[in-house]
């Protein structure tokens, strides 16, 4: 059999992955802190897209009620006719050195304002930062009438301490570091341990337990006892054990065991850095009657739009190839941006509304009644790929009357009804267990296979070791822990 080589003409179709088609998947699936810091950079490093004013925005909103999408393909359109709105002048077009703005890369140059130079004072002045606790501690350590050396001593027991206060240095490491020896640290560190928080710079948890009893002159020795000698089987909830080994009652050791829950574990959690971030939601579902409004959010987003400067200079004649060049080529990128930016909005906006028409039920009545749902049904419902749906409810988040969800939230797995009627949503289960386990008589709390068999009243299949898994999950603990003897 003979080889040859042969050339064929073959014409096929295959989606390519433009960087316009990229961008435009990369800004779906953003959260709205990233969308916002995206469309900042796009304004530093693009002269012809700028933010339109408050009062230039008024006038372009459209009327409440009216549907917020606008077909994808009138976006440059839009773009370019806002632009025509700010006035400039175009004799001033024509006299740009064009030359001068292109090797000046690509920067306008800026008029020329007066102002009267004042001190200002510093950065530092004037942000507030939060006291941290080893701030705290030197502070303190800084009015107390400890010694030079002793203060020396104290400020490496601060330093070493992790964020919950406890010591992590031994004490001879201490002692080597400062040179003394370690009685002489001892005494040291038991004057740390008189500041406030109560607790702190102890080594452990019995330790720190123990400082707050005597601090705070607790008075019962059973709490001393449990905490020096059972600290262990108080974790476990063993109350019957504990009072076999102490001798005292049942009743004698719930109310112990009540106090030193009273205690503090996390000396230093007052103080902790870590600071709360709070959610904004990208969409809003208000109930309007009988019917529910999705609004999306668009406070603090930037709305952009072309700058008509250069808009004019690309149609005048007189500017050097090389410039018209750049001015095409951000022009059409400043366009796909802002088309990108909208279309991400339209689809948003409808697969809300998508969610809010299938979990009707649940905007109503609460978690209870969520309906079970994957992504193939939204898809199929706005004619979109399962993809695209898993990119839109990626980092965003809804507020509803029943308070704020992540989209993934609302889809989820069913489990069977025993009468083999429509499923119910994992998340209600959940729910469900959490309530029967909330009004559980704590002598007498469920096990896990009478859950299940409260569950099966209520037409709910489910097994054993599912019910474990998702008690595990909401962080309960398996009643033999939540157990209490009768007060």
């Amino acid at each position: 059999m003979a080889l040859e080589l042969k050339q064929n003409l073959k014409l096929t179709q295959q989606l390519v992955m433009t960087p316009q088609l990229q961008q435009a998947i990369k800004l779906l699936q953003l959260s709205r802190l990233e969308l916002i810091e995206t469309i900042n950079q796009e304004l530093e490093t693009n002269p012809l897209l700028e933010e339109a004013t408050t009062s230039e925005i008024e006038q372009t909103r459209q009327p409440e009620g009216q549907d917020q999408g606008l077909d994808s393909d009138q976006v440059p359109e839009l773009a370019a006719s806002e632009a025509e709105k700010t006035p400039w002048d175009k004799d001033a077009i024509k006299e740009t050195n064009w030359q001068e703005v292109w090797d000046d890369e690509y920067r306008r140059s800026l008029p020329s304002y007066s102002f009267e130079e004042k001190e200002v004072p510093n950065y530092e002045n004037i942000v507030a930062s939060k006291s941290d606790l080893k701030d705290h501690l030197i502070w303190q350590l800084q009015m107390s009438d400890l010694s030079d050396e002793d203060r020396k001593i104290a400020s490496l027991i601060i330093g070493n301490l992790d964020k919950d206060g406890y010591l992590k240095a031994s004490v001879e490491e201490v002692a080597r570091d400062a040179g003394v020896e370690p009685e002489h640290v001892e005494k040291v560190l038991k004057r740390v341990q008189e500041f406030d928080p109560v607790g702190v710079a102890a080594r452990d948890l019995r330790e720190c337990l123990l400082i707050q009893i005597d601090h705070l002159g607790i008075e019962d020795p059973l709490v001393k006892e449990l905490v020096s000698k059972h600290l262990h089987q108080v974790e476990l909830h063993n109350y019957q054990q504990i009072a076999k080994a102490t001798g005292r009652s049942p009743e004698d050791v719930v109310k112990a065991i009540d106090v030193i829950k009273s205690l503090e574990p996390r000396p230093g959690r007052a103080y902790s850095s870590e600071e709360v971030q709070y959610i904004v939601p990208d969409i809003y579902v208000y109930k309007v009657g009988d019917e529910y409004v999705v609004a999306l959010n668009e406070e603090d987003l930037p709305n952009l739009r072309i700058n008509s400067y250069y808009k004019e200079a690309a149609k005048n004649g007189d500017v050097p190839k090389k410039a018209k060049e750049f001015i095409n080529e951000k022009m059409k990128s400043a366009l796909w941006l802002i088309k990108s930016i909208h279309q991400r909005k339209k689809t948003i906006y409808k697969v809300t509304q998508s969610i809010v028409k299938f979990q009707r039920e649940f905007l109503d009545k609460g978690i209870a009644y969520l309906k079970p749902m994957v992504l193939k049904d939204v898809a199929e419902d706005v004619g979109m790929h399962e993809s695209t749906i898993s990119r839109v409810t990626s980092n965003k988040y809804v507020h509803t009357p029943q308070g704020i969800f992540e989209l993934k939230f609302f889809f989820s797995t069913g489990l069977p009804r025993k009468d083999g009627s429509k499923d119910i949503a994992a998340q209600s289960v959940k729910e469900r267990i959490k309530r029967l386990i909330e009004s559980e008589d704590p002598t007498k709390p469920f096990s896990d296979k009478q859950i299940v068999e409260i569950l099966a009243k209520d037409n709910i299949k489910i097994a054993r070791r599912t019910v474990a898994k998702y008690r595990d999950l909401m962080g309960i603990l398996p009643s033999s822990r939540r157990k209490r003897p009768k007060v």
